[in-house]
């Protein structure tokens, strides 16, 4: 009986990962709707059904937390930055400029966090990246047959993006930034498979090629500068005396590279398709800041701002002459969320995090050790142009608040280790 419980909980959280990504069930109640496909249909969906399922793994996340508590307990307590978030992500309703909006979707931030929590606590790392692989295995096998036999769910009909693939998703962008973080998962199962290898490199090419499909040049470009950052980190490993100076002479070219691209900016954003001003973003940020200025510290209160014209964020859509529905930038919107103190209360947990993560591939012989790292800059570059940093029901926090108390419980057990054995 046991044995099937395990079972029955690895799929409860493989199926769970499938629907934190945010398909199919939103594409399938859009009727296909999507940019350039019946728009409006997208404002009249019934959410009740998504919702519910969310709502049940609240509960099971809660449920299975309960039973192994003292676990969930320990876990929880690693890494405080989190349940410090969510703290205000509640108590906001008290300052928030809507908050009819702002208390049910706190609790469903709660409830996704829960589910992090839960899989932190019960799944190592390299059994958190099985699972991941799993997950997104499916995801690449749908998406290519409903693309393929469905045609009008699964690419983009008409409108600018017309002829991409969206695959189980109602965006092409969707798509391609997941497949960018299944291309990684895959990139580091192939790397710790000794046996049936082929699997996770039929999963990394079909993966590559969806993402080629999307057409998402920023999701592309972010893979690939994550799977380039491995040889920096494989560094880390090192001897010391070969460590540092080839950390110091990365640093020192990144940093005329960085120079170098700033430069010629324009030249290269124009070669991808791409205009200097990212699509509009950079000419509303202006805006942005100018609202944020105006409730530093707290912010209007979690996902109150971009709502209606009612909201505070129709001024920045009055400014630049375009609805966008959110800042395009990860951290102006947790600032708009949180304040300026939800803000340092995320960047110091990140900070942590990463810390962690560069003490774990020491100290860890497995490519699954790379994992926190790798997700962490993927989630960093993705967040400079798109926003998915604290946000409800998604599978980028979710991750995000697996990898930071798995990696708080890991560094906790090498420092009890150090202790014994001086």
């Amino acid at each position: 009986m046991n044995k099937y419980l395990q079972i029955a909980e690895r799929w409860f959280v493989i199926l769970s990962l499938i629907f934190y990504s945010s398909g199919p069930l939103p594409l399938i109640l859009s009727g296909g709707a999507g940019q350039g496909i019946d728009e409006e249909t997208v404002v009249s969906i019934d959410y009740t059904l998504p919702q519910t399922i969310f709502f049940i793994n609240y509960l099971i996340s809660l449920f299975l937390l309960i039973i192994r508590w003292r676990k969930a307990t320990y876990t929880l307590s690693k890494e405080p930055t989190i349940w410090l978030l969510m703290v205000i992500a509640l108590i906001s309703v008290f300052w928030s400029f809507n908050p009819q909006l702002t208390r049910p979707r706190s609790i469903a931030l709660a409830g996704t966090s829960l589910f992090g929590l839960y899989v932190a606590s019960r799944f190592s790392i390299r059994e958190q990246i099985k699972l991941l692989g799993w997950s997104f295995g499916i995801i690449v096998v749908m998406s290519f047959l409903l693309a393929i036999i469905i045609p009008y769910y699964g690419t983009m009909a008409s409108g600018i993006h017309a002829g991409a693939w969206r695959g189980i998703y109602v965006h092409k962008n969707v798509l391609g930034k997941i497949m960018g973080l299944s291309g990684i998962v895959f990139v580091l199962l192939s790397l710790d498979t000794k046996q049936k290898r082929w699997y996770p490199l039929v999963g990394l090419g079909l993966s590559f090629c969806l993402l080629f499909l999307s057409k998402s040049s920023s999701a592309m470009i972010n893979f690939l500068t994550a799977i380039g950052t491995i040889p920096l980190y494989n560094t880390l490993r090192w001897r010391y005396h070969f460590m540092i100076p080839t950390i110091i002479a990365t640093v020192i070219v990144g940093g005329g590279l960085s120079l170098w691209l700033n430069e010629n900016s324009a030249m290269l954003l124009g070669s991808i398709g791409k205009d200097p001003t990212l699509t509009g973003r950079t000419e509303m940020w202006p805006f942005i800041m100018e609202m944020i200025w105006k409730q530093p510290w707290l912010g209007y209160g979690y996902s109150a701002f971009w709502n209606d014209w009612d909201s505070p964020g129709a001024y920045v859509w009055y400014a630049a002459r375009w609805t966008s529905p959110n800042s395009h930038n990860g951290f102006l919107d947790l600032w708009l969320d949180f304040g300026l103190v939800g803000l340092i209360i995320f960047l110091l947990g990140f900070l942590q995090t990463s810390l962690r993560g560069l003490k774990y591939i020491r100290v860890d012989k497995y490519w699954a050790s790379f994992w926190g790292l790798l997700y962490l800059t993927y989630l960093m570059l993705g967040n400079l142009t798109e926003s998915s940093l604290v946000a409800r029901n998604d599978i980028f926090w979710l991750l995000y608040i697996t990898i930071s108390f798995s990696l708080a419980i890991n560094s906790s057990k090498t420092d009890e280790m150090s202790i014994q054995k001086s």
